[in-house]
């Protein structure tokens, strides 16, 4: 085993099944914040779970801005991980960002991939024309700019818009600690690749059986962009969930936990 991709990534396996369930962390965080659901499939699964590099406690010194100026960067770590650990037949379960960072990875080496499961995911976040991705492209250019003048006080403002569930502000705290704690720089680059990623037209290429868990209202990803996902993804379906926010992994796991394992049951099943 290359110790180097493990180390980089601060990978960490759990669970005593055989198929592996890898988790792919959003924007800003890591993988501690799988915490509600991983333990629902360790009896089940093989479970991965790890950090992009820049996040959490992942190697900074193997950080690289050209290689993660875009999507393709972050789709190589999670290819490199599965080739690493000889896996097969991977249930990728990716939040926010992570999804689009799954397809690419799915698209590029479908044999690792058995599902994928995309919670508040989004294909563009741009509106353009008749594709209502939430933001104008002036929104993002202020967001960035916010983060280079005043990154904790970008922090503090979007991490409780994220999150939500305003009557219970500890989850804000942590989103808003876990932004925080990221590289101010490596966030900016990261958060330059994900809100100027378009990924629509790779849709179409993915072959991957996936669910889609759109939350009921969501800043980042509107009901319409599950919408689009479900019309653009082959072999796709589409759950809108009570949960609000844009991390029901955290703020609505039992939730999540359902929903994925009567997906997961029906792909048994049926194949």
């Amino acid at each position: 085993m290359n110790k180097n991709v493990i180390q980089r990534n601060n990978v960490k396996i759990s669970g005593s099944g055989k198929q592996p369930m890898l988790f792919a962390h959003g924007f800003g965080c890591d993988q501690n914040m799988w915490r509600f659901v991983i333990p629902a499939f360790e009896k089940s699964y093989r479970i991965i779970s790890f950090d992009y590099v820049g996040a959490g406690k992942s190697d900074l010194r193997a950080y690289n801005s050209e290689r993660y100026s875009n999507l393709n960067g972050y789709a190589q770590d999670v290819l490199e991980i599965c080739r690493e650990l000889e896996l097969a037949d991977v249930v990728f379960v990716g939040h926010s960002v992570s999804s689009m960072i799954g397809v690419l990875a799915a698209i590029k080496e479908p044999r690792y991939f058995a599902d994928l499961i995309l919670i508040g995911p989004s294909p563009c976040y741009i509106n353009d024309g008749e594709y209502t991705g939430g933001f104008e492209r002036k929104d993002i250019e202020e967001l960035l700019d916010t983060m280079d003048r005043n990154y904790i006080g970008w922090a503090n403002f979007l991490a409780p818009a994220i999150m939500k569930n305003a009557d219970r502000p500890e989850l804000s705290q942590e989103l808003t600690q876990s932004f925080c704690s990221t590289d101010p720089r490596i966030a900016r680059e990261f958060a330059a690749a994900t809100f100027f990623s378009d990924n629509r037209q790779d849709l179409l290429k993915v072959t991957t059986p996936s669910l889609i868990l759109q939350c009921s209202e969501d800043i980042i990803a509107p009901l319409a962009v599950g919408d689009f996902l479900h019309a653009h993804l082959k072999n796709s379906e589409l759950k809108v969930m009570k949960a609000t926010g844009h991390c029901p992994h955290m703020s609505h796991p039992e939730e999540t936990i359902e929903l994925m394992k009567a997906y997961l049951r029906e792909r048994t099943i049926h194949g």
